[in-house]
């Protein structure tokens, strides 16, 4: 992919464009929906900053990787008469994540209690976007 500019000046009325075209609101779900993935991709970018196990970093830079996929899938309505077939997020991929919490969670104790916010600056961060995306 290659980007000219980061500007289309096409949202200035209030409106905006989803992946095939079409003009929707910018208060419309998919709009809102995609914005949300990328704030989560933003908070993972800033905890990436403050971790430094490495496995921890790669999984962190997956997740980053799928989330931009997911809002290109939501960006694009599904259509019959689709001359491209656009990107899609694949069940291989909610499957792997899925393993890795599984593999990450087996070395914990069982929780007894809620967490709270803190313990390192990475953890901090994510508390936080994880907190906006419930209010």
């Amino acid at each position: 992919m290659k980007l000219d500019r980061i500007y289309t000046r096409g949202g200035d009325t209030g409106m905006t464009s989803l992946g095939d075209g079409k003009r929707v609101s910018k208060s419309h779900t998919r709009i809102a929906a995609i914005g949300g993935f990328d704030e989560a991709n933003a908070a993972l970018g800033v905890a990436l900053l403050h971790i430094e196990d490495s496995g921890v970093k790669a999984l962190l830079s997956v997740v980053q990787n799928d989330l931009f996929d997911l809002g290109a899938d939501i960006c694009v309505p599904e259509r019959e008469d689709a001359k491209k077939t656009p990107l899609r997020i694949a069940a291989n991929q909610a499957t792997a994540l899925e393993s890795e919490t599984d593999r990450y969670n087996e070395s914990l104790a069982p929780l007894t209690s809620f967490v709270l916010p803190g313990g390192s600056a990475a953890s901090a961060h994510l508390h936080f976007e994880i907190g906006r995306a419930h209010v």
